[in-house]
């Protein structure tokens, strides 16, 4: 598993369909629904099958060997993939 990118958030949570969006971790948010039906994402280490979680700072989003990490602030991201 690769470290994760922290990924600026504007507010205090993020839906976790919003985020894989957002951290470019999927494509479209079409793409959420059947990745997390096949358990294939996690969040803290433990798998999610919800699109409506919510994060907060701090919690990390691994899919695909690729991780994210919640951050506040509103500063441009440069994700590695």
């Amino acid at each position: 598993m690769s470290n994760p990118v922290d990924v600026p958030i504007k507010d205090d949570t993020i839906r976790l369909g919003q985020f894989l969006k957002l951290a470019n971790l999927i494509e479209s948010g079409s793409d959420a629904k059947p990745l997390l039906a096949d358990e294939q994402v996690s969040v803290n280490g433990e798998v999610e099958t919800r699109r409506g979680r919510q994060l907060v700072t701090g919690d990390v989003v691994s899919l695909a060997g690729r991780s994210a990490r919640v951050a506040s602030g509103e500063a441009e991201i440069d994700v590695p993939w």
